[in-house]
């Protein structure tokens, strides 16, 4: 079995999702956030934001070849959140099998996406006066 460093894996995935329209930014996981709020200081003196792996979870499952992601995104509101998060699966799921193909071996990646925010300015709702 060779041995896979997951960093590459994130950031094909970072990457991946991140080309997808519509997509803003990728939302950091709570390890991540928690990391961030340890060294504020830093961020405080003109430090750069966290990485885009920072909104991707990998783990490798028990079955030989399988791996499972988390991409969390920030979308904007010009497409339809489904539209959006199915393209980043597809993305991501096509950078993934391809970066770790390479090695010869043929994966099988389950990827889940799951939207945390929505941005835009979004016309206020009017309710029907007369009813």
């Amino acid at each position: 079995m060779t041995t896979v460093d997951t960093a590459s894996i994130e950031l094909t995935a970072a990457r991946a999702a991140l080309t997808v329209p519509g997509v803003e930014e990728l939302q950091p996981s709570l390890r991540h956030s928690l990391a961030d709020a340890a060294t504020y200081i830093r961020r405080a003196f003109g430090s750069l934001a966290p990485s885009p792996e920072a909104g991707i979870h990998i783990s490798h499952t028990p079955e030989p070849d399988a791996w499972h992601l988390e991409v969390r995104c920030i979308i904007n509101e010009h497409r339809r959140a489904l539209d959006t998060a199915r393209d980043v699966r597809e993305s991501v799921q096509a950078a993934v099998r391809s970066h770790l193909t390479s090695g010869g071996s043929t994966p099988s990646v389950t990827i889940v996406v799951t939207v945390t925010r929505i941005c835009g300015d979004r016309a206020p709702l009017h309710l029907c006066a007369g009813l």
